[in-house]
């Protein structure tokens, strides 16, 4: 009777492992992959070098005027000449320094939230979302410390775009999670108030908000009194954006297993106790993913505030194009636009995925 002898483990085949491995996994498996991925090759052959030689390589760069635009490519020089423009919108020019020197503030502070080591982060975060807001609308509005007053009508471009991105997102997390708590509370008169303040904002579109809080609001007010254009649009967004974000923290909240409530319980926490130092910051990780997505859709449903005579990036874009000076350039304008809002949407998702990383404390089998 012969005997096992056992072989040596053998390699792979060359062509399942390396570069050639990963496009036979992943592009050729089967001849529908197949054709699917000859197919998007062909279609990127014959769109893509186009493109590129319209954006880059045949693209006008510089100059003053339109007279400068002469290659057939894109003309670039109609986003650099109103490039002030596209950033601050009309605030005035000897004044840009104060919207610089916040931007490099509010930079100087986020630096040490990326680094490991820092031991105040918490402190500093706190810093950042109550303390910098004080300091940044003095900066920007003005009007005390010396500095002339800038009306909030002049602001525009991308900074109007951010000022209101940031102010909903900080506003709008904090009031999400307390309308969670509540529509989950055991409390009837609660329960019922965060229900149907959620399920009304969740059901009317923001361009009717902003229009009502910008148009109708100020109806409704006594003789002689009066807010800000600004701010009227500011917490119309707040309040439709903290709906859509109690939904996400509440859904959340009920993945959290049961167990983990009764281990409080167990404790003797407090119900503010436990929500704060066990369920919350379960919670809240699980549902990072969707708490991200809703900032980015706040900030790109910026553009929106257009309709009530705020001018945003794109916004102000618009209104650069429709210049007798730039007509017929407003495609470069828009793309302009499109990257402006890719990048800063493309780094959020970014950082919700290292935080999920960071975060996870799952054990995977191997």
């Amino acid at each position: 009777m012969s005997k096992f002898v056992p072989q040596p483990d053998l390699p792979a085949p060359i062509t399942n492992v390396g570069v050639i491995g990963w496009l036979r996994n992943n592009l050729f498996p089967s001849p529908l992959d197949t054709a699917m991925t000859l197919a998007a090759l062909y279609f990127l052959y014959l769109y893509v070098p186009p493109l590129f030689d319209w954006a880059i390589f045949s693209a006008d760069w510089f100059g003053d005027s339109r007279d400068a635009c002469t290659s057939g490519g894109a003309c670039w020089v109609f986003v650099s000449v109103r490039f002030k423009q596209f950033m601050v919108g009309l605030y005035p020019d000897a004044e840009v320094w104060r919207v610089s020197t916040a931007a490099v503030l509010f930079v100087a502070l986020m630096i040490p939230m990326f680094i490991k080591g820092f031991k105040h982060k918490a402190w500093l975060g706190a810093f950042i979302l109550f303390g910098f807001p004080f300091i940044a609308f003095i900066l920007f509005s003005g009007g005390s410390f010396g500095l002339e007053l800038v009306e909030t009508n002049m602001w525009g471009g991308l900074f109007l775009t951010l000022v209101l991105s940031f102010v909903g997102i900080v506003a709008a997390l904090p009031l999400g999670i307390l309308l969670a708590l509540g529509r989950r509370s055991s409390m009837p008169i609660v329960k019922s108030v965060c229900v149907v303040f959620i399920e009304f904002w969740r059901g009317v579109p923001l361009i009717t908000v902003l229009f009502m809080s910008s148009v109708m609001l100020p109806l409704f007010l006594p003789e002689g009194m009066n807010f800000d254009k600004l701010l009227r649009a500011m917490i119309g967004i707040v309040l439709f954006q903290s709906a859509y974000m109690a939904e996400v923290v509440r859904s959340g909240l009920q993945a959290i297993p049961k167990g983990q409530y009764e281990a409080a319980k167990a404790l003797g926490l407090s119900y503010w106790q436990s929500m704060g130092l066990i369920i919350l910051p379960q919670a809240l990780k699980l549902v990072i993913p969707g708490i991200v997505n809703t900032f980015i859709a706040l900030f790109k449903d910026t553009t929106l505030v257009l309709i009530i005579g705020l001018f945003d990036l794109l916004s102000m874009i618009q209104s650069a194009s429709q210049d007798a000076k730039w007509l017929g350039f407003e495609i470069e304008g828009y793309v302009f636009a499109a990257l402006i809002f890719w990048v800063f949407c493309f780094g959020m998702s970014r950082y919700s995925m290292s935080l999920e990383r960071k975060l996870e404390t799952s054990h995977a089998r191997n």
